[in-house]
């Protein structure tokens, strides 16, 4: 090996690297978003150190901030009722999405009528829905989930349209070759070829679900982790209120990250050494 490297740097060639070695470690991708984390921290100490504003705490405030609405049990609480509208917007916008997205990926009347509202929905201004919504439906489960739809269920009717519209045309035409029904067309043909593309729907859906029951925690009615952030806001306890509200993204980024990872392994499998 050593005159191999010898060798290799004689005519001018990089030395090979060595598995486990600092070099491969510092570019593995783990220890750079590692890397990134610490970094993200420190400047977020010093900012609050110098201080950048009275209502900015350090890093390490609101780390202890964070620990402390944990243990008293606010945060654990204020999360049973944030999740409960999220997940069933999530659930029923995934439904309706999806059947709403192939209907109109297979039927050109449907992409008529349907799709330019999901647009319009996608392109304005949600908050201005919000009190609408509650002058409908209150202040209770309702008017939330159907926040976290009208956020969610654009992107996911609007990817799932998309996919389905841009199938495989070989795909399909060998299977009416082979005598394949309408029905086992859609199902054993279009939708496996089109599930990488509305799993990346869904994923930008339960995101756009969590932007949904914050605002709606925050406009309709001061509940769960918008009622944490309302609260210490209020009694100006900056380093609690921070606490919640990087809880809440580092919580959608897991939630993310997940399931980005179980669309690698089952819908993208020639991604997964990427």
């Amino acid at each position: 090996m050593a005159a191999f490297r010898a060798q290799s740097e004689a005519v001018g060639l990089s030395p090979v690297s060595q598995p486990g070695s600092i070099r491969g470690w510092a570019e593995h991708p783990a220890f750079l978003r590692l890397v990134s984390i610490v970094l993200f921290a420190g400047i977020w100490e010093i900012a609050g150190r110098i201080p950048v504003s009275f209502a900015f705490p350090t890093f390490s405030d609101t780390l202890m901030a964070f620990f402390r609405l944990m243990a008293d049990g606010s945060m654990p609480i204020a999360y049973v009722s944030t999740l409960q509208p999220l997940l069933l917007g999530v659930v029923l916008s995934t439904f309706l999405g999806v059947g709403l997205g192939t209907l109109c990926g297979l039927w050109r009347t449907g992409e008529w009528l349907v799709i330019p509202m999901f647009i319009v929905l996608q392109a304005a201004p949600v908050a201005a829905f919000i009190p609408m919504v509650t002058f409908v439906y209150g202040i209770g489960m309702t008017a939330k989930t159907l926040a976290v739809m009208i956020l969610a269920l654009p992107v996911i009717v609007l990817n799932t349209y998309k996919a389905v519209r841009n199938v495989n045309e070989s795909l399909v035409v060998m299977g009416r070759s082979f005598l394949g029904t309408r029905w086992q067309v859609v199902t054993k043909i279009i939708l496996p070829d089109a599930s990488p593309v509305i799993f990346a729907g869904l994923r930008l859906g339960v995101a756009a679900g969590f932007v949904g029951v914050v605002l709606a925690e925050l406009l309709i009615t001061p509940t769960g982790i918008g009622d944490l952030i309302t609260f210490h806001r209020s009694r100006a306890d900056y380093a609690e209120m921070y606490a919640t509200i990087a809880s809440i993204i580092a919580l959608s980024t897991l939630t993310l990250v997940f399931l980005q990872w179980i669309e690698t392994r089952v819908f993208r499998p020639e991604d997964r050494g990427s």
